[in-house]
């Protein structure tokens, strides 16, 4: 009895780490699941934050940046050594230090910027006796010249960053495009096996009734044994098929289940008719809106741009450089008994800071390439073949895709036009085997030609359910090549 006990509660705890769910999905409702639980889009949606990131990082360094730093009273007892020319000789340290100092940064469009640094230090020497306390302030500029009319790394840097996140914004668009074609290419996938079950069930309801139609007529005499004997093989491939079907149905599902990120243990089932819409689709329309949309010709765009800066960067490494610096600064020092107060220490020096002078300094340092045997002139050259190189495979991809979309379209709208044709076929054959089968039951005909008939409606229930679905994923296709809806007249964004 406890055996069985513990068996049960092991069960039901098994039942509680894993709840099935069941779900009535039609495409739509498959969509929005793999948006939001597909691993895939969760991983592309994680690169697009990146990439958020990195432009929030490059524009908020045009922004004021404020620092501080300390040294927390930091004691040192060493030996250390003094040479002059006299010769080498050494001495003893024992000196207590403390220091604190505030630093903002601005960061200027001109690629320079503009700096205030503000601090005060403590030494205490206490083999001297001495306390040591200085006091700083700083306004300082920094300016490379060269930025002006050269190349100017920030504002690159800045555009670089823009670019990448367009990038990978548009990277995750077509991604959910994609993402929505392969989750409708499952979805009618699964659609299709289980419609074929349904085919292939009702293929074997009506070759079971035309099976006992024969054991009956065989055993009244009206048809020979080898008609009989044909049906019982013909029920026997029917029943066949009919068990393949169940597991084609079972692995589309489990493939359905995988793309849009369900449990295996839930049960799903599909709401869909072979209802569709009629879309007509204007080639050169088509093919407009890939031209402006595809992200293929936005990346060559991209890396057009990214060769051009590199192009000017290059040439810039030639040029003539130079750096403008300047300060404004002013100090003030105190030098007394290590015995006082920190606070009276600081209030001397502050005093100093007010009476002493101010410090000011500016300069500009100039390098001047003078010879460098063309080094920098083929890096040059190499970065303009570079950027040729790209302007060549846009003006190829575009032709690529022209031509990818025209022919997608033709072929959409030649698949629209089979499945019209093939509804009409459905109806036709489902009438034509209904007479034969009336017909054999009557005994006009034999076997062999009730065969032909019922193989002749299976193949216009799969014919039209193949084009039916091609349709469907052709419309999702010229979607994602286009990043327009032709059903709704709407651009993708």
């Amino acid at each position: 009895m406890k055996k069985y006990s513990i068996i049960l509660i092991c069960f039901l705890l098994s039942e509680n780490l894993i709840v099935a769910q069941n779900y009535l999905l039609d495409l739509n409702k498959s969509i929005e699941l793999a948006k939001e639980k597909s691993l895939s889009m969760k991983s592309l949606v994680q690169d697009f934050k990146i990439a958020e990131y990195n432009l929030t990082s490059a524009s908020n360094r045009f922004k004021t940046q404020v620092s501080m730093n300390f040294v927390t009273p930091q004691y040192t007892e060493t030996v250390r050594q003094f040479e002059d020319s006299t010769g080498i000789s050494f001495y003893p340290v024992k000196q207590l230090n403390y220091q604190g100092n505030l630093l903002v940064n601005k960061q200027l469009p001109t690629d320079g910027y503009i700096y205030m640094r503000s601090g005060v230090s403590n030494f205490d020497d206490f083999n001297s006796s001495i306390r040591s306390t200085y006091l700083n302030t700083r306004f300082g500029l920094v300016q490379p010249i060269d930025a002006l009319y050269g190349y100017n790394a920030t504002k690159s840097a800045l555009k670089q960053a823009k670019l990448a996140y367009e990038s990978s914004r548009k990277s995750l668009k077509r991604a959910e495009l994609d993402l929505v074609y392969r989750v409708t290419q499952s979805f009618y996938n699964l659609f299709l096996v289980q419609k074929s079950e349904e085919f292939a069930r009702m293929d074997l309801e009506r070759q079971t009734n035309a099976f006992e139609i024969s054991q009956n007529k065989f055993a009244a005499g009206l048809i020979r044994e080898v008609d009989a004997l044909q049906m019982e093989v013909d029920l026997a491939e029917s029943k066949n098929n009919y068990d393949l079907s169940i597991v084609n149905v079972s692995s589309s599902m489990n493939n359905l289940k995988e793309i849009i990120g369900l449990n295996f243990a839930d049960s799903i089932s599909l709401s869909s008719e072979l209802k569709y819409d009629i879309v007509i689709v204007d080639p050169q329309k088509a093919v407009e809106m890939a031209l402006e949309n595809r992200l293929e010709i936005r990346e060559q765009d991209i890396q057009i741009e990214i060769n051009k800066m590199n192009v000017k960067k290059q040439k810039a490494e030639g040029m003539i450089k130079a750096d403008l610096t300047a300060y404004y600064e002013k100090i003030g020092v105190n030098s007394t008994d290590v015995t006082t107060s920190f606070r009276d220490a600081v209030n001397s020096s502050f005093d100093d800071f007010k009476r002493r002078p101010q410090n000011y300094g500016i300069g500009i340092n100039v390098t001047v390439p003078i010879l460098d045997w063309g080094v920098n002139k083929a890096l040059v050259n190499a970065a303009k073949s570079r950027l040729l190189k790209n302007e060549i495979q846009k003006e190829e991809l575009r032709r690529s895709i022209e031509s990818e979309v025209l022919n997608l379209v033709a072929d959409l709208n030649s698949s629209l036009k089979r499945l019209q044709l093939l509804e009409k076929n459905v109806l036709v054959a489902e009438k034509s085997f209904a007479i034969t089968r009336q017909r054999f039951s009557d005994g006009d005909i034999d076997s062999q030609a009730l065969a032909l008939e019922r193989n002749r409606l299976n193949n216009a229930y799969n014919s039209h359910l193949s084009a039916y679905i091609k349709y469907q994923l052709m419309l999702s296709d010229i979607t994602r090549k286009t990043f327009y809806d032709f059903k709704t007249n709407e651009v993708i964004k």
